[in-house]
């Protein structure tokens, strides 16, 4: 579905408006899930000697932020929902950066690695291009994105207040690859399910060092 201008400002209004008025709740509901195997698959392809900069994109409240400095790297967070970013701030110690994920300002060359989980789904599947370009412009040469979606069938919808776009790896990997990144490995989660209960797509992508 194409939107226009004015459907699109109001379908990413929605969707931070929702993680607004539930910050403590999404807290609360994610606060102890286990990303540690996203987390390390981020982390093991990158080149760069420590401690890393990486940026927690879609931070929510900051429960990875805290992961990532525990591992003694220079972590930012972004996030669209300005409870959730102080959340984040408070939890963490970390800087946060209030950011709607269609208006994002970011430093050029500037991060080893991306960290997108559990966010990129949220960006309307006309903007996604743009915003992934954006990721890889903010990425030093050689520098690692990793995403994790819940996967589809390339469908998109606002599921009560919440956008979404579920793609599949075929159409994942276009949309990476017209941005300039090259395929690291791709897995599905949980771990150790079958695949039809493995609703998770996660990949980890190098910036083209000619890009």
């Amino acid at each position: 579905m194409k939107l226009d201008p004015e459907t699109l400002r109001e379908v990413v209004g929605r969707t931070l408006g929702h993680y607004q008025a539930r910050a403590e709740a999404f807290w609360e509901g994610t606060r102890n899930h286990d990303v540690e195997q996203n987390i390390e698959a981020l982390l093991r392809h990158i080149r760069a000697e420590p401690p890393l900069t990486i940026l927690d994109f879609g931070c929510g409240p900051g429960r990875d932020l805290k992961a990532f400095l525990q591992r003694g790297h220079r972590v930012v967070g972004l996030e669209g929902a300005p409870a959730l970013a102080a959340m984040a701030r408070a939890h963490s110690g970390c800087e946060v950066w209030l950011q709607d994920f269609l208006q994002l300002e970011l430093p050029a060359v500037h991060f080893d690695g991306v960290f997108a989980n559990a966010s990129l789904f949220h960006v309307p599947r006309q903007e996604l291009p743009r915003v992934l370009r954006q990721l890889h412009a903010t990425l030093k040469p050689d520098g690692v994105l990793f995403s994790s979606n819940p996967r589809g069938n390339n469908e998109e919808s606002v599921n009560g207040e919440r956008y979404g776009a579920y793609h599949d790896l075929t159409a994942w990997r276009d949309y990476l690859h017209a941005a300039g990144f090259v395929e690291l490995e791709h897995y599905y989660r949980p771990p150790g399910l079958p695949r039809e209960q493995q609703p998770w797509l996660a990949s980890v992508w190098r910036r083209n060092e000619h890009g």
